[in-house]
């Protein structure tokens, strides 16, 4: 049987580029596409040096619908398309809902429109569990109702599943899954890749590293008075790692005619909630290191608590988280250290 091969728009990012590598590993040929807006060329050459192949890299914006056709569809063979691509900033997105709007519903567009045009029938996209809003109740499954997004970037994530949705109602050859991830943390053990934010960071871990390197003077955790055992925040940290992992498996599916509906939805998290200053304990004995923090106002639309209940993936698609949090957050810090020349 000749090798599948897949396109991985937006996969010289934090997530793309972990699931390029697992990809890879799993035996699969891989194209990535990616406008380099905010995400760089070192991640192509991390998974390149970690899988030792020469994955071919397109430059391009997926909302530029005829260079997307003549110098990805028309120039690879790929059959499948894993769908990370978007703008993915909450807070920018409150500032500039247009541009998130017209970027990450246009990319989705695009590229389902063009993969009817040229024949190509498997997509995955990279949802959030941001669709699930301030869940009444833990832990949310896929049945857990969709809630009003707090902001422009969560509702495109909504808007997007309803467009995947419908155009695999409407057209009969195109099979589609969507991946509810939790909160992606850690890097690749090589630390060759991982999470690498410009500007100031937007998600917690990368925040948490670049305090202990020294580049952020404090880490703020925003509030100590929720409902909660300590009163910060509870989320469901995911590796990096595993998350891929969840795209390989999730992809053969479709390749191989698995799935029982030809629109399916998968809840990646591990099924444990870890609060905020959990985690930065956690951090701080994992590494032997003491972070500088201070506990700040809450922060707007921040929900109080979600976790996943993972199992319909651990049954429908045999997937689990397996990486341990520890070892996750060593990674992160190995990676940090790596990318800002910090001796031992």
């Amino acid at each position: 049987m000749s090798k599948h091969c897949v396109l991985v728009s937006g996969g010289a990012g934090y997530i793309g580029s972990h699931t390029a590598v697992e990809l890879i590993e799993a035996g699969y040929d891989v194209v990535i596409a990616d406008n380099l807006s905010n995400s760089d060329l070192r991640a192509v050459e991390g998974v390149r040096q970690i899988t030792g192949v020469d994955v071919p890299f397109v430059e391009i914006d997926c909302c530029d619908r005829e260079r997307l056709a003549s110098e990805l569809f028309e120039r690879y063979t790929f059959d499948s398309v894993i769908h990370f691509a978007a703008f993915k900033a909450v807070g920018e997105s409150v500032q500039k809902p247009l541009e998130y709007y017209r970027n990450n519903l246009t990319s989705l567009m695009n590229i389902i429109e063009l993969m009817r045009r040229y024949g190509r029938h498997n997509i995955l996209f990279s949802s959030s569990c941001t669709v699930y809003g301030e869940p009444d109740k833990q832990p949310v499954t896929e049945l857990t109702p969709r809630k009003p997004a707090t902001s422009p970037y969560g509702n495109t994530k909504t808007m997007c599943e309803d467009i995947l949705r419908d155009s695999v109602a409407a057209y009969g050859d195109l099979r589609g899954i969507a991946l509810r991830y939790f909160n992606p943390i850690g890097a690749h053990p090589s630390a060759l890749i991982g999470e690498l934010p410009r500007g100031v960071p937007q998600n917690l871990v990368p925040y948490i590293t670049q305090t202990a390197a020294g580049i952020r003077e404090c880490l703020s955790v925003f509030g100590n008075d929720y409902p909660t055992p300590d009163g910060s925040n509870i989320r469901d940290y995911i590796d990096v790692v595993d998350l891929a992992r969840a795209h390989v498996v999730a992809i053969a599916r479709l390749i191989e005619g698995k799935n029982k509906e030809n629109y399916e939805i998968f809840n990646v998290g591990t099924g444990n909630g870890v609060s905020v200053l959990e985690l930065v304990r956690r951090f701080e004995e994992a590494n032997s290191l003491k972070l500088n923090y201070k506990i700040a106002d809450r922060r707007a639309g921040d929900i109080v608590a979600i976790w996943a209940d993972p199992t319909r993936a651990n049954e429908e698609l045999g997937w689990h988280a397996t990486r341990n949090l520890d070892d996750t957050l060593r990674s992160a810090w190995a990676w940090e250290k790596r990318v800002r020349g910090i001796e031992e």
